[in-house]
């Protein structure tokens, strides 16, 4: 039964119900009053004494109506004032309710639900209005994870195709006997070889990206002595860096007894990611030039990978760790990657409990700032 019926019956029972008593209470008393003085032998004297008393008051049949008609205008003027009172504080607020489940039904958030008041009604509308504001919210992450899968297969699919047609080419021409001297060969085999590698990279960052997404990267935290680790990682890339004609030169301004806790599987990968994008996006006027520097910062130390590339535009700069986010699409689109690199850099190091930044000046180079807290041991007195 719908909420306006309900106040309805209850609004009869109100006003009627105690009118009716009220008369059947009249009558009772009527019939009282001509019974016991009929048959005065068969009622008490206190009886006698009422009905006597109760016909000597000529207009008691007359008060009993009275009464009744005065009790029937207070009722109705109060059940009219309560019936409107809960109707008007409840109807519209069920009414909104029921609309904003029919939107939610249709598959439509965008509206509001405003309701003011410490009822239960109320609480329920804010409720539902939070509730409203939840399925909004993980719609929109929906729609922008499906949009970001989509961008991650696109940019995956174009990327791989690159170092797909080089090797199949390269490939072609040994078979078909183009690489005929042993020079040409070896040259052939080493590009063969470093496609295949590109094409892990990006496989591997694509299973990072999985994880990442999971929250199911997995770490192996241990001591990392500051110089002993990142002197010996910066060796292993410089070797790579003299074979693409990259000069890099690194300096350590740490004490050689600083620890931090770190993974170096992950740690090394933020270094290969960061030095990869800056190779990626040289100059081709100036000879590429990368800089290490670490430095003690009080209860951090600080790694320092700047560049003399293309550098990055002013307006691009908050976006740079935005997982497929491109500040130049055809430039991107030439370079290759994932578009996820500095995605996952960013999340390496904020689960290791540090902190990563950027500035950069078009035209003259980037440089990647991140900081890492060192390992103290605890003192016991």
């Amino acid at each position: 039964m719908k909420l306006k019926y309900r106040l309805i019956v209850a609004f009869l029972i109100i006003v009627f119900l105690p009118v009716f008593l009220a008369l059947c209470l009249g009558k009772l008393l009527r019939s009282f009053v001509i019974d016991t003085l009929a048959q005065p032998e068969l009622a008490s004297e206190v009886m006698r004494d009422v009905a006597q008393n109760l016909q000597k008051y000529e207009g008691y049949e007359n008060l009993i109506t009275d009464f009744c008609v005065f009790s029937f205008v207070v009722l109705l003027f109060t059940a009219i004032v309560l019936v409107l009172w809960i109707y008007r504080g409840t109807a519209p607020k069920l009414h909104m309710l029921t609309m904003a489940a029919e939107n939610i039904k249709n598959g439509n958030l965008d509206f509001s639900i405003k309701c003011q008041g410490n009822d239960e009604i109320s609480q329920l509308c804010n409720s539902f209005e939070d509730m409203r504001k939840r399925l909004q919210n993980s719609a929109q992450e929906s729609i922008e994870a499906e949009a970001e899968h989509k961008a991650l297969i696109s940019n995956i699919a174009h990327d791989l195709k690159t170092p797909i047609t080089a090797i199949k080419g390269y490939a072609e021409g040994i078979l078909d006997g183009v690489a005929d001297t042993p020079e040409k060969q070896e040259k052939y085999i080493r590009t063969i070889y470093n496609k295949a590698n590109d094409m892990n990279t990006l496989i591997n960052e694509l299973t990072l990206y999985a994880k990442i997404d999971t929250n199911r990267i997995p770490y192996n935290f241990t001591k990392l002595l500051v110089r002993d680790y990142f002197g010996s990682l910066i060796d292993d890339i410089g070797m790579d860096l003299e074979n693409q004609h990259v000069t890099l030169d690194y300096i350590n301004y740490v004490d050689e007894d600083v620890i931090v806790i770190g993974d170096s599987e992950q740690l090394g990968r933020v270094i290969g990611n960061i030095i990869s994008n800056s190779v990626k996006y040289m100059r081709a006027d100036v000879r590429a030039h990368i800089n290490v520097v670490l430095k003690d910062v009080g209860d951090f130390v600080q790694v320092e990978i700047a560049d003399n590339g293309k550098g990055i535009a002013t307006t691009d700069l908050p976006h740079v760790f935005d997982r497929f986010y491109r500040a130049d699409e055809s430039r991107n689109s030439a370079a290759g990657g994932s578009g996820i690199g500095l995605s996952i850099v960013k999340k390496i190091i904020e689960d290791h409990g540090g902190k990563i930044w950027v500035t950069s000046k078009e035209n003259e180079g980037t440089t990647m700032i991140f900081v890492l807290r060192k390992y103290q041991e605890a003192i016991y007195e």
